[in-house]
């Protein structure tokens, strides 16, 4: 009883106090998984980490991930990569100086905007601004709150009466900014772009954008720890959170989930045990003529289609993959950047409870796609700003193929 009462002392002393972590002179390695004994060190660090992180799961041989290496642990990594003869190249030898790059408060200006990443009251004062200015196209929406109170905020762009709907869904992982600002970057380009092809969709689809699905753990990545990647939910005496992107009700815990709270893929106590995606949910279930959803999250460059618990085919599977290879090459032209597509559990590993699986298997939507955007690795979740836009402009190229291919197929 006495240690039960020391560990929530402990936890809510911290909660109170808690400093912004550091990551001075951790490394970030890229490893090759090439034999089964690999595999399994790899999986057993990620189930006792001490201080290692992974930014992707060691799941299969043949795989590369990337592995952070605290300071602490430089021994024992060094010891463990002769012992199995780990294939490891470093990528990034002071994370935190990177970090450093990508929040330079010279990047960001008094006027919103995409050279910088902005925080969550500032994207939505700047939503509001936009109602504001074009009253009889953008529609707030509030579709709730999250865990710790905040707004789960998104606006509804309408030109006119009878257009199916495309959804948006950027940061439901709390430490890849880049998919949010891309969200924003795209919402501002249907409303301000005179290009014949951004106008055709702008006008010809209802569109509802929700830039931050995860405000709670948005904010924490910018307050506290940048690494961060969970809700904010009280999952333990000593853990924070659930992966919001595991918590949906479709085949939920089927694998490439985690039962343990202190997990980066808890998948929570039961499916939409997480206010945030019970929210955005219901809200989603509303919308009697969506035809297309896309949710985006970084890194890898991949365009992906559910579903993430199988290696069974969806039931359009054909279709969606040739809309989506014609929207990646697309995607390459303007900047040279590959993307590969493919299902969930074949293109990158098993990922069961996921949005897109919800929506697809749930609600039947035509399209439904996932965005692993910029980079490969170089940078990974800590892409600098400088390629917000470029990373932007070659998505809202291949999302204006997905919708005219779409439409050639009869799906809007």
């Amino acid at each position: 009883m006495k240690l039960l009462l020391v560990c929530i002392a402990i936890a809510l002393f911290g909660a109170t106090v808690a400093e912004k972590a550091r990551y001075d002179n951790y490394r970030v390695y890229r490893i090759r998984v090439q034999t089964d004994r690999q595999l399994e060190l790899l999986q057993a660090i990620e189930q006792y980490p001490d201080g290692y992180t992974f930014w992707n799961e060691p799941t299969k041989v043949g795989t590369e991930v990337l592995l952070v290496v605290p300071p602490h642990k430089r021994g024992h990594f060094s010891d463990i990569r002769a012992q199995y003869a780990l294939w490891a190249v470093l990528q990034t030898a002071n994370l935190q100086e990177q970090i450093d790059q990508e929040s330079r408060p010279s990047l960001r200006k008094e006027t919103f905007g995409w050279t910088a990443y902005y925080r969550t009251d500032a994207i939505y004062a700047w939503l509001d601004s936009l109602v504001a200015s074009y009253p009889n196209v953008v529609t707030p929406l509030n579709i709730g709150n999250s865990f710790e109170g905040r707004p789960i905020k998104g606006v509804k762009v309408s030109y006119k009466a009878g257009n199916k709907a495309v959804f948006m869904e950027g940061l439901i992982h709390a430490r890849e900014w880049v998919s949010g600002a891309t969200v924003t970057w795209v919402l501002n380009e249907l409303l301000t772009s005179s290009d014949p092809k951004v106008r055709q969709i702008a006008e010809n689809y209802d569109w509802y954008f929700f830039p931050v699905t995860n405000p709670d753990g948005y904010e924490y990545t910018h307050t506290t720890d940048r690494q961060w990647r969970k809700t904010r939910s009280q999952s333990s005496v000593l853990c924070r959170g659930a992966d919001p992107n595991r918590n949906w009700a479709y085949n939920f815990m089927q694998g490439g989930a985690s039962s343990v709270p202190c997990s980066d893929t808890f998948a929570g106590a039961s499916p939409f045990s997480e206010i945030e995606t019970r929210q955005l949910s219901d809200f989603i279930a509303t919308l009697d003529n969506l035809s297309t959803y896309l949710a985006f999250h970084s890194f890898s460059q991949l365009l992906l289609v559910p579903y993430g618990h199988t290696t069974a085919r969806l039931d359009n599977y054909d279709e969606t993959i040739a809309i989506g290879t014609k929207a990646i090459n697309k995607l390459r032209e303007r900047y040279g950047t590959t993307y590969n597509i493919g299902n969930i559990a074949e293109a990158i590993y098993v990922a069961s409870g996921g949005s897109i699986d919800w929506v697809k298997g749930v609600l039947r939507t035509p399209l439904v796609y996932a965005y692993e955007l910029r980079d490969l690795g170089r940078f990974g979740f800590v892409l600098p700003p400088e390629q917000i836009i470029p990373t932007a402009e070659e998505t809202l190229d291949s999302i204006i193929v997905i919708l005219e291919e779409g439409a050639n197929y009869g799906y809007h």
